[in-house]
């Protein structure tokens, strides 16, 4: 299934495990100026499109967690209930309605293939 991207909706209004319709949430930096401004998630944003991207992947959401200054305040929505995201990127993955695992930041690039095969 292709790599589908979060609308502005989510934002405000994070919904919770159950109400996602996707397998895998990636939180990444917001674009800013043309690009991600977290240089590791630009280092593995490649990596990701090819994993996630082609109509056989498995379905997954890119969550913007806001621009750098956004995303450092505590206050920051994905870093409280139900995500607790502590850094990005940040892979989640959904089953039955509920996290099962998640893969952060340096362990993207060396474990992703046995994260995706993983039950």
């Amino acid at each position: 299934m292709p790599l589908n991207i979060a609308d502005k909706t989510f934002t405000g209004s994070t919904p919770k495990p159950e109400e996602i319709k996707h397998e895998y949430l990636i939180f990444y930096s917001s674009i800013v100026d043309g690009q991600l401004w977290c240089p590791d998630c630009r280092a593995v944003d490649g990596l990701l499109r090819d994993t996630f991207g082609s109509d056989e992947s498995p379905s997954a959401l890119i969550v913007y967690v806001g621009d750098r200054p956004t995303w450092k305040t505590p206050a920051n929505e994905f870093r409280g209930e139900p995500w607790k995201i502590e850094s990005i990127p940040t892979i989640v993955k959904l089953k039955d309605g509920a996290e099962a695992s998640r893969l952060v930041d340096s362990e993207i690039s060396a474990g992703l293939e046995a994260f995706i095969c993983s039950t």
